[in-house]
């Protein structure tokens, strides 16, 4: 079996990514998250569901209680001392988006509840604008369940046609499939950078963002799996639109960023409309509105999450200084070789590049019950089709196990999940 690795694919903040994996100090890192130190019936917990949602360093949940002990108040609008500490720290956290991400500018970062709600806020916007009968959207068989179903719907609203690039048979793209579809009436390609379901990095700024803007085509990237694990620079990408989900990169949930040009933004009409969205409003002269990122941020923010957010993204990017791609890189490694050792296990997604995920299916036992033996083990995984329903479709499958992993993870916890299949598999 062609062994997965971590793909490296946008410019560094650090020359870290050739760190050996024993120079992290994972046990170091393990202490920051107590929920990590809990034990399952009898057993330790062995965390492996990162793809879903990641774990809370103490500095994040410190954060959101000091905020809301000592300076909590709504932001843009008051003149006293807690607004105004208020309003600083909420803006700081969106230079500190910017700067994860390499934007041009903090205008061009929104912040939305999460990855869900800036494809929606896009398909919405840009889409109810500028969509037309007869043009395309291309999609993948790869995406998440969000990014199909508000282009499904934008599209039956404006005439506009879904085009799929399909997958080859390890769970990579097929570019060439990808090339032939790509034609003038392409409006936009949505795609994920990686696979919720499989772990696939895709191809993005070598060779279907660059295709697709020579045709015209503007791209919309689902980044909620590879802003956790990849050095996601929107500038090296060339990313017209870019979405990702704090809870994914060890902040809180219901807090999330859109990155867009900000030309593209500031033509886009609002999403949704309310306080603080607005330059003036008149019954007789109408209203308008400010520019972005205000212009698609109506009401009161998740203004504590925000603040947590910026914390979460400097404690990741301390962690990739510290050699933690490198680690969660050996842990896929180990990962795929293990579990690919256990005869009737079938690894699905072996494509070269790949975020630290390992789907797979244990012949004969169905996904849902090694995940609840697996959970009386103390071993936490996801089961299902991931809300990757067209994907297991083209796979030939109803779901799969899927184990996922963040730097927090041990080489001994990849142990304790293959000693279990192990285990199972001989049950059955």
């Amino acid at each position: 079996m062609e062994k997965a690795r971590v793909m490296f694919p946008s410019t560094p903040v650090t020359n870290n990514a050739n760190v050996p994996a024993a120079r992290f100090d994972v046990a170091r890192v393990r202490a920051d998250f107590p929920i990590l130190a809990r034990r399952v019936g009898k057993h330790p917990l062995a965390y492996l569901d990162n793809a879903a949602s990641a774990q809370k360093p103490d500095a994040v949940v410190e954060t959101l209680a000091r905020y809301y002990r000592g300076s909590h108040a709504n932001i843009h609008r008051g003149v006293h001392c807690l607004s105004e500490e208020a309003t600083v720290a909420f803006e700081k956290a969106r230079e500190q988006v910017a700067a994860f991400l390499n934007a041009s500018t903090p205008a061009e970062c929104v912040l939305t509840r999460g990855t869900t709600e800036g494809i929606n806020l896009v398909a919405g916007t840009w889409g109810a604008a500028n969509l037309r009968p007869g043009d395309e959207i291309l999609l993948t068989a790869l995406e998440h369940h969000a990014n199909i179903v508000p282009w499904q719907q934008v599209a039956a609203r404006t005439g506009a046609r879904i085009r799929v690039v399909p997958v080859a048979p390890d769970g990579a793209l097929r570019l060439d499939e990808y090339r032939r579809l790509l034609s003038a009436r392409t409006r936009m390609v949505a795609v994920a950078h990686a696979s919720n379901a499989l772990g696939t990095v895709n191809a993005l700024r070598e060779t279907i963002i660059p295709a697709a803007h020579a045709t015209g085509a503007l791209v919309l990237v689902d980044a909620a799996q590879t802003a956790p694990h990849l050095h996601v620079d929107v500038r090296a990408l060339d990313a017209d639109f870019l979405v990702f989900s704090g809870h994914k990169v060890f902040g809180p949930t219901g807090i999330g960023v859109l990155y867009g040009k900000l030309p593209l933004l500031n033509a886009m009409p609002p999403y949704q409309c309310g306080g603080d969205m607005i330059r003036a409003v008149d019954f007789e002269n109408g209203t308008t509105f400010r520019d972005a990122p205000e212009r698609f941020e109506a009401g009161t923010p998740n203004i504590a999450g925000t603040i947590a957010l910026g914390v979460a993204l400097d404690y990741l990017r301390a962690q990739w200084t510290a050699g933690a791609q490198a680690h969660e890189e050996a842990l896929l490694r180990h990962a795929t070789a293990r579990l690919g050792a256990i005869a009737g296990l079938r690894i699905l997604g072996t494509a070269p590049e790949k975020v630290p995920v390992v789907s797979f299916l244990l012949e004969g036992v169905h996904p849902h019950d090694v995940g609840t033996m697996l959970d009386a083990d103390g071993i936490a995984v996801r089961t299902g089709h991931h809300c990757a329903m067209p994907l297991m479709k083209a796979l030939g499958v109803g779901g799969t196990i899927r184990a996922s992993f963040a730097f927090y993870n041990t080489l001994e916890e990849v142990d304790r999940l293959a000693s279990s299949l192990e285990r199972i598999q001989r049950m059955f």
